[in-house]
């Protein structure tokens, strides 16, 4: 009983780290996007802050995926 609660738990919290993520690297990119083609000239910039950015967001992903492994690790 509580190893499928456990199951259906890990389940739950990877589709919403996995959900969170992509939502937030979406949106991410999306301005990064509108604000290179409003300002040109500070495309360089806007490149290296949007992939310090994703990497900040992906490791929340991966800590997710972390405390999914200690979860099954306990079934």
């Amino acid at each position: 009983m509580t190893s499928g609660l456990i199951a259906i738990g890990v389940g739950i919290l990877m589709a919403g780290c996995i959900c969170g993520a992509a939502i937030g690297q979406g949106m991410t990119a999306a301005k990064t996007m509108e604000a290179m083609a409003r300002q040109p000239e500070m495309a360089g910039q806007l490149r290296s802050t949007l992939i310090l950015s994703l990497g900040l967001i992906e490791s929340l992903a991966i800590y997710g995926l972390l405390i999914a492994f200690m979860l099954v690790a306990k079934i």
